[in-house]
């Protein structure tokens, strides 16, 4: 089995259609998504719609797919804005964005669709061992999540009462790939709206034979002015902010002392 694991596309179907095509020249033939699919990003439709035709896929939740369709969203909350007018701008921004995404996947009949996926999946892998996969940590799509700037001891903390053996998340846009005790945990980065200074679309192929698995981060380059124009036609109300990763102003977190970035590699020839 190799599967490609994917997370954080944000509306993002010229980055999609570049990692679909890194992974199909080494063979993938499983697909899990670990959330953040359609908003923050002009084209929600069409990564949904890319998203359904591939073979052997599984898609579990992000925060900002459950903020799609629910009445839930990120800070600043409306009380916040009301007891702080400093934040009644970004309140605004926030929510324009979020409306805009929900009203374009609602028309185009996928709200149903968005709300009905899970929080987290698990794989059984050919050795035996189990993944885990979910958007921020398990059981949650939103908190702090698994980035460079978390200790060892931190995420093991975190990962405290996890069944399984493998754990793969998102969320934070920086790729991870940590050995906690017996546990191993891989942030997969995010396909669009990357954190300075690598813009390339970031995801994980992972190999499982009766020996055991290989986890291999991958970079993929694609089309950025191709995207920046894609951005421009879909007046998306908070543009500007998709376009500010696409000029390195979103950096990643402070590493940590136990953080070692991981090396993209390339899976063994089938």
């Amino acid at each position: 089995m190799r599967v490609a694991l994917l997370s954080d596309i944000h509306g993002n179907r010229i980055a999609l259609d570049a990692v679909i095509a890194d992974a199909r020249r080494f063979g993938v033939d499983t697909f899990c998504v670990v959330g953040d699919l359609a908003a923050i990003g002009p084209e929600p439709v069409s990564v949904l719609e890319c998203l359904v035709e591939l073979e052997n896929i599984t898609i579990v939740r992000g925060n900002t797919d459950r903020y799609i369709v629910t009445d839930e969203g990120p800070s600043p909350t409306l009380e916040q804005a009301q007891v702080d007018a400093r934040l009644i701008d970004l309140y605004a921004r926030v929510t324009a964005s979020f409306a805009w995404t929900r009203g374009v996947v609602t028309a185009a009949g996928w709200f149903d669709w968005l709300k009905d996926l899970p929080i987290e999946t698990r794989i059984r892998l050919e050795d035996g061992t189990q993944l885990l996969a979910v958007h921020a940590s398990p059981g949650s799509d939103e908190d702090e999540g698994v980035h460079p700037g978390r200790s060892n001891a931190d995420l093991a903390v975190l990962f405290n009462g996890c069944t399984a053996d493998i754990v793969c998340v998102g969320h934070t846009h920086d790729p991870v790939l940590r050995y906690i005790g017996d546990r191993t945990v891989v942030n997969l980065g995010c396909v669009s709206n990357p954190v300075a200074p690598d813009l390339r679309a970031s995801y994980v192929i992972l190999d499982s034979t009766k020996a055991g698995a290989s986890i291999h981060h991958r970079r993929v380059a694609y089309d950025r002015r191709a995207f920046v124009e894609a951005v421009h036609r879909s007046r998306h109300p908070e543009g500007d902010f998709i376009l500010s990763h696409q000029r390195s102003e979103r950096a990643g977190r402070t590493p940590h002392g136990d953080h070692v970035v991981p090396v993209p590699s390339t899976p063994a020839a089938q």
